[in-house]
């Protein structure tokens, strides 16, 4: 088994990294009048779920390692819910959908066994 001698090792965190980038590539497409509101927001929850994890990694307590865990959860549950409405406003296509939605259950899966695990 691989020993994780930092955030960077886990996989959840790499795979969160590459969602930043593919959020932000997708977003560059959107109309320009969502470059403050919906674009702004996935932006933001995208980041929000790699920094929480580094962050609670970072922290000396298993406690705040969880709750940041969480808080990941969280974001990572808005992003979903704001790629929904980005295909309702027919800003992304529904082939687009899927591969994001697929992507972010993959990361729901790993930040819930990794909270579970820490339990």
């Amino acid at each position: 088994m691989n020993k994780i001698n930092s955030y960077r090792d886990l996989i959840v965190w790499q795979k969160s990294m590459s969602l930043v980038t593919e959020i932000y590539s997708i977003t560059r497409n959107f109309p320009p009048v969502e470059l403050y509101g919906l674009a702004n927001q996935m932006r933001r929850s995208a980041i929000s779920i790699p920094s929480n994890i580094a962050e609670g990694y970072g922290r000396n307590s298993t406690g705040d390692y969880k709750r940041f865990l969480q808080i990941a959860v969280g974001s990572l549950f808005e992003l979903q819910t704001q790629v929904e409405i980005a295909f309702n406003l027919d800003y992304i296509t529904s082939e687009l959908l899927k591969e994001l939605v697929d992507k972010t259950k993959e990361l729901e899966l790993m930040l819930l066994s990794l909270i579970r695990k820490i339990n």
